[in-house]
C-alpha cells in the first residue's frame, strides 16, 4: 500500500501531506488580526514582511507558504532576475524589485505557472482540491485576487477559500462569486 501511495503521488504530482500543510498553515493565518494593506514598504530581504497585523491576499500566500520553509519573496525575484521579461509589466518598471514583486497577483500567476502545475479553469468544485492556488478578477473592478482552497466544504458543495479581500483573512465560500484567472498547484518544497 505505501509503494501505491508514493506511485499515485508521483504520477498525480500532488502530495496529499504536502497540501494539508499548506492548508494547515493558511488556517492559520485566521487567528490574525489584519488591515488590510497593500501599500509599498522596504522589506528585509529575504524573508521581508510586512507588518504581521498589515496585509493584503497575496500574504495570505507568502505567510503559509513561509510557515512551510518556502520564501515567495526569494523565490519570485531570483526568478524575475533571471526572466524579467516573462513577467507582467503593469508597473512600468526596468527591473525586479524584491519589495513588492511577490505581493502582486499578476506576478505570483507567473511563478506558479513556470514552477508549479497549471491547473483547468472549471466551474466544478470537485476540480478545486485542498492546497490549490485560484485567481481571480474581481467583479466591478477587475482586481487580481488570490486565495487558497481550503480542505472544508460549504453547505453549497463549493470547497471554502482561504484569503483576504478586505477584512482581514478568512474562510468562506467564495470560489465563484468572481471570474477565475488562474488555478495553481505549488508544491515545490525543496526544488525551484
Amino acid at each position: 500500500m505505501r509503494y501505491l501511495m508514493l506511485w499515485v503521488i508521483s504520477v498525480c504530482g500532488v502530495s496529499p501531506v504536502y497540501s494539508q500543510s499548506l492548508v494547515s498553515a493558511a488556517k492559520e493565518r485566521l487567528n490574525h488580526v489584519v488591515i488590510y494593506d497593500g501599500s509599498y514598504q522596504q522589506l528585509d530581504y529575504p524573508m521581508g514582511d510586512v507588518a504581521d497585523s498589515r496585509g493584503v491576499c497575496t500574504d495570505v500566500i507568502i505567510r503559509a507558504y513561509r510557515q512551510l520553509g518556502i520564501d515567495l519573496q526569494q523565490r519570485v525575484h531570483e526568478d524575475m532576475q533571471q526572466h524579467f521579461s516573462s513577467y507582467p509589466d503593469h508597473w512600468g518598471l526596468s527591473q525586479p524589485d524584491s519589495n513588492i514583486d511577490h505581493r502582486r497577483v499578476p506576478n505570483l500567476e507567473v511563478f506558479f505557472a513556470r514552477f508549479g502545475q497549471t491547473l483547468p479553469v472549471t466551474q466544478s468544485a470537485g476540480d478545486y482540491q485542498p492546497g490549490d492556488l485560484v485567481t481571480w478578477r474581481l467583479s466591478g473592478s477587475g482586481r487580481p485576487h488570490i486565495g487558497v482552497v481550503s480542505d472544508l466544504i460549504s453547505t453549497s458543495g463549493n470547497p471554502l477559500i482561504i484569503h483576504n479581500i478586505g477584512w482581514g483573512p478568512q474562510q468562506n465560500d467564495m470560489l465563484f462569486d468572481h471570474p477565475i484567472s488562474g488555478h495553481y498547484r505549488y508544491h515545490q518544497a525543496i526544488q525551484h
